[in-house]
């Protein structure tokens, strides 16, 4: 029979402290664009709507995410008021 591998745990340290402090320093996955978003946005829509939206985003080759502070952005620009 084969043996089974040794079972890790979910969130496993590194073997060492200096890789461990350094796996801290690494960059975010996302853009620096993304990580300025802070603010979460929760809108009521018809599951089919949401279908369309997520098929679009797919089709684009993009986030529903990306896609939508996207329009937001195209949508509600930046205004003089926004700066002051």
């Amino acid at each position: 029979m084969t043996e089974r591998p040794p079972k890790r745990g979910f969130a496993s340290r590194p073997g060492d402290a200096d890789s461990w402090i350094k796996a801290a320093e690494a960059p975010p996955a996302r853009s620096d664009d993304a990580a300025a978003y802070t603010a979460r946005l929760t809108i009521d829509i018809t599951p089919e709507l949401r279908g369309r939206i997520k098929i679009v985003a797919f089709s684009r080759g993009m986030t529903v995410a990306d896609m939508l502070r996207e329009l937001f952005a195209r949508e509600f620009p930046k205004t003089d008021e926004d700066t002051q």
